[in-house]
């Protein structure tokens, strides 16, 4: 289900193959794993590595067409974990996956649901079509494609809508497909749920990964969740910071210039969600 576009991470939660025991870690990109048993579990994660019980007390629910029921499994929900659960259909093109999206509650686009996405990609045509306007002040972020590591505009969408389920102010990059799809539906719409593919019936899953807050669920988020957004931010500023220095020394200014505007704004997304974890009580360990 991945299609040829920019190099990302996804926090996505697929499907267990039955009921079962399953362990759950965060590497250091920020990823949130499954294993079935400890073994498949990287050794220097073994100690972190969360283990999830599943049980006929736990069950997924059942999702139904035509008037028959197809059980679906996925990672254990806990008790104090959200019920939001909405489904998506999709449409299914050679080994892609699509979905219709709408943005900014004005533009209805089919999106390619991909698994190697960090953030929803839309094409340039869409962008105007949105009023969106790219100039020097846009951060611009690196990106690598097969043809190698290009800049690529960072914008912020009003509302991405997918069914019954919206998220608000969602992150996405400007880019033409080589494919002439229309986009990606990518990680920053898709890390607020677990997501589950149901192949058979064509169907998404979303289970909304807010729930009520308490003290392992500070915010109403799990502690996966937590430390999957510190990390992703601090990963980006750590390779932009990177790549500044590189542009330094190349003497590109307007590469500079871009890279300058992205990393002034991942900081500030990060010192937006420090607020926030602030505010919710989020442990100190948890924001490494």
């Amino acid at each position: 289900m991945k299609a040829a576009s920019l190099l990302i991470l996804i926090l996505i939660a697929l499907p267990s193959s039955g009921l079962a025991d399953m362990y759950r870690w965060v590497d250091e990109k920020g990823t949130l794993n499954f294993a079935d048993d400890l073994s498949n579990v990287p050794e220097k994660y073994r100690l972190d590595a969360e283990l999830q019980k599943t049980s006929e007390e736990t069950s997924p629910p059942a999702v139904k067409e035509k008037g028959k029921e197809s059980q679906i499994s996925v990672p254990d929900p806990m008790a104090s974990e959200p019920k939001g659960v909405m489904e998506v259909d999709l449409l299914r093109r050679h080994e892609l996956w699509m979905a219709e999206v709408i943005l900014n509650e004005r533009i209805r686009k089919r999106l390619v649901v991909d698994s190697g996405a960090s953030f929803v990609l839309i094409n340039p045509q869409t962008a105007r079509d949105l009023g969106i306007v790219i100039d020097e002040n846009t951060p611009f972020i690196a990106g690598a494609t097969v043809s190698g590591v290009i800049l690529t505009p960072l914008v912020t969408l009003k509302s991405v809508r997918v069914g019954n389920a919206t998220v608000e102010d969602v992150e996405a990059v400007v880019y033409n497909m080589p494919s002439g799809q229309d986009g990606l539906l990518g990680n920053s719409f898709l890390n607020k749920f677990k997501v589950v593919l149901d192949a058979m019936n064509s169907k998404m899953v979303l289970y909304s990964m807010k729930g009520v807050p308490s003290a392992d669920r500070p915010g109403g988020y799990s502690r996966d969740y937590w430390v999957g957004q510190f990390r992703f931010y601090n990963r980006n500023l750590a390779d932009l910071r990177k790549l500044r220095t590189r542009y330094e020394s190349q003497g590109a200014r307007v590469e500079l210039n871009r890279i300058t505007n992205a990393i002034r704004y991942f900081e500030n997304q990060l010192s937006e969600l420090e607020r926030k974890a602030s505010f919710a009580g989020v442990p100190r360990n948890w924001r490494e």
